[in-house]
Parts: structure tokens; C-alpha cells; sequence
């Protein structure tokens, strides 16, 4: 019997190893088509499909990216807007998780409803406008932040996450003469780390991919994301824009110019992950178990 049960469990093994190697291969090999395709020639990418290993290695795609100063002004909007609108969501939805998360709160059911109101009924794309405009808001960084600068469903997993903390921490720091702000930030975010890596990757994403709201409230092109400009890059390369700040002097292969624009829009977000990989899978969880 001992025999059987350990056949089983290297079988078991066997077939779970072989199904995540073809799980991660059907993950993986499109991503590394785009990174090699971005280096290859448009004529080897037409003739081949499919490439893993470019036969001729080519930076014209990059080279063509970044002929203008413009896409490092892009990238530098994208990281400020970044780095702000994530410090400031994180600040305001703490802030807001912590206070629905307290059982003696009033009111705490209607916030909560309202709350949740949002994420099934929104008041449109021409409402948010109007309002964005009445705030004086047209045309500056902060309308890619402040009418964003809370998401609901990131706060209650963020709610979630702070119910789980044991009451009798926060009555502790309390009997110590500990206010409401000292017992959130002395005590509830530090042991609340991997929920606010997770939120903050959330947030840090959705900023970063910023498109909709850039083409709606900045009338400046000088003012545009990465996504914005990238977009228009590629528009330039299928031949269907030719009014444009890049060098003309440098030819736009129209195949692999798309992938780099893929790998340039990606990379930075990526390098980021793994610092926060860690925290990522058991913030999610921990913050989905208690309603």
C-alpha cells in the first residue's frame, strides 16, 4: 500500500509539474515573441510570424521610440503621476478603510452602501467631465489623479484586511493614550503591509496606464502620459498620422515598432512587481475573507 500511495503521489507530481510547465509556456512565449520581436527586422517578423530568437538583431523600433526628447518628458509625467496618485490614493483610502472598518462607527452601514453603490451605478463619462471642469481641473496633472483618487473596490478589500486586526491591539495603544490617527499608522498600516503593497500595486498600475482620462482633460500634448504618446507612435507608424514631434529622418518599421512600444509600456510596471510579489498574494487573500 505504501507502494501504491507513493506511485500516486509521483504521479500526481508528474502530471501537476507537466501542467503547470505548459500553463507557464502558453504565459510566457507571447511575452517573449514581443521582446524578440522588437529586436528583430520588419521583414523577418512578416516572414516568420513567430519569433523567440531574432536570426538578424535590430534596434530601429527603439531607435525610432526615442529619436525625440518627447517620450523621456512622457515617461517622467508617467512616474510623477505615478508616484503621487498613488501616495495620495493610498493616504485617502487608508483613511477611509480605517474608519468603515470600526464597528462602533455611525453611519457605517449607509457609507458602506454608498460606497458599494458606486461600483454597480456611475454617473458617466460626460457627468465626470462637467464636474472635472467646474473644479478648475481641465488641462492639469491632477485631473489624472483627484477624480480617481479612490477606488472603491481597493478600499473595501483594504476595510477587509483592517477587520482582521485583533481588537485588542487598538484597545492596548488606547489604555496607553493613543489617538485615533496614532493607533491607524503606529499600529494598523505597519502590521498591515502586504494589503497596502497589494493596494499600492493596484494603484500604481491603473495610474500608470493612464489613457482615457489624459485624452479627456489635457488639452497640452507637452503634458501627456507615456500611454498617450505611445499611442500616437504608433499611429505614426501605420502611416496614418504624419503630423508628429519624432524625427522624420527616422524611418518607422511598422511591424516591430509595435512591440517595442509594448515592452517600453510594460517593463517599468514589471520591474516593479517583484519587490512586491511577497506581500501581493497574501494581502489579496487576507483582505477577501471577512466581509
Amino acid at each position: 500500500m505504501v507502494e501504491d500511495r507513493s506511485f500516486t503521489g509521483r504521479l500526481f507530481a508528474a502530471v501537476n509539474f507537466t501542467l503547470l510547465a505548459i500553463i507557464t509556456l502558453i504565459t510566457v512565449l507571447p511575452f517573449i515573441h514581443v521582446v524578440a520581436g522588437s529586436f528583430t527586422t520588419s521583414a523577418e517578423l512578416a516572414a516568420s510570424k513567430f519569433v523567440l530568437i531574432p536570426k538578424v538583431w535590430s534596434f530601429e523600433a527603439y531607435k525610432f521610440i526615442f529619436s525625440t526628447n518627447t517620450i523621456f518628458r512622457a515617461m517622467g509625467v508617467s512616474i510623477g503621476v505615478t508616484l503621487v496618485g498613488t501616495l495620495v490614493s493610498m493616504f485617502l483610502t487608508a483613511l477611509m478603510a480605517y474608519g468603515l472598518s470600526r464597528q462602533d462607527l455611525d453611519g457605517r452601514k449607509v457609507v458602506n452602501f454608498m460606497v458599494v453603490f458606486t461600483m454597480l451605478f456611475h454617473g458617466g463619462m460626460i457627468p465626470t467631465f462637467l464636474v472635472v471642469k467646474e473644479l478648475g481641473l481641465i488641462d492639469t496633472y491632477a485631473a489624472l489623479i483627484i477624480p480617481s483618487a479612490i477606488s472603491a473596490f481597493n478600499m473595501i478589500i483594504l476595510k477587509n484586511f483592517f477587520q482582521n486586526i485583533p481588537e485588542g491591539l487598538e484597545e492596548s495603544a488606547k489604555i496607553d493614550g493613543c489617538n485615533d490617527f496614532g493607533i491607524l499608522f503606529k499600529i494598523v498600516l505597519p502590521l498591515s503591509m502586504p494589503a497596502i503593497a497589494t493596494i499600492s500595486l493596484f494603484y500604481a498600475v491603473t495610474y500608470w496606464n493612464t489613457y482615457m482620462t489624459a485624452i479627456l482633460y489635457l488639452d497640452d500634448s507637452a503634458k501627456w502620459p507615456i500611454q498617450v504618446l505611445l499611442r500616437q507612435i504608433v499611429v505614426l507608424a501605420s502611416g496614418m498620422d504624419h503630423s508628429s514631434t519624432l524625427d522624420a529622418a527616422v524611418p518607422p518599421p511598422d511591424q516591430t515598432i509595435k512591440m517595442a512600444v509594448i515592452v517600453v509600456a510594460t517593463m517599468p510596471i514589471l520591474m516593479v512587481y517583484p519587490f512586491l510579489q511577497k506581500h501581493f498574494a497574501k494581502g489579496a487573500m487576507l483582505g477577501s475573507m471577512k466581509g
